[in-house]
């Protein structure tokens, strides 16, 4: 499916509020109620949608650190990148993890309460992970841009 003006102005609203109702949307794109389900639909259909969620303030939860971590592998052979991955995932307090070109094979995404809890991450969930070389962390200081799609997606490169 092609999108079109219409599909990236629906893409874009719900990327801003997606408990928008469709009479709100239709009203915001110009088209009617009907028509507006009907292309959400597709959109959904196509993959473009694939799901909604809720934005948590994390710190409500006490999750005020947000630390990137650096993770080299004493090898990059299939069975070591395999043996991590299987384990990575299953550790509670990463949040996003990234397999990477350059010198560190992974970069982890991984939120504590703050430097005491994160050293308690650190000894319980990130030390135990298997091939693992070398770890090297940073602490965010205050997160700047947090967007989950790019603007330029929808056509609005301004900054």
């Amino acid at each position: 499916m092609a999108l079109d003006r219409k599909d990236l102005a629906i893409l874009a609203e719900l990327t801003t509020n997606a408990r928008a109702s469709h009479t709100e949307l239709a009203n915001k794109i110009g088209l009617s109620s009907t028509a507006l389900a009907r292309r959400q639909k597709a959109l959904e259909d196509d993959g473009y949608i694939q799901g909604y969620q809720a934005t948590l303030d994390l710190a409500q939860f006490g999750l005020t650190t947000t630390v990137l971590v650096r993770i080299a592998l004493e090898s990059q052979s299939d069975d070591a990148l395999k043996a991590f991955e299987a384990e990575v995932v299953k550790c509670p307090s990463v949040v996003r993890c990234f397999l990477m070109s350059g010198t560190d094979d992974y970069i982890l995404i991984v939120l504590a309460r703050d430097i005491q809890d994160f050293e308690r991450i650190h000894r319980t969930e990130l030390s135990r992970l298997p091939r693992v070389a070398r770890v090297q962390s940073s602490f965010a200081l205050r997160e700047i841009v947090n967007r989950a799609v790019p603007t330029v997606v929808f056509g609005e490169t301004k900054r």
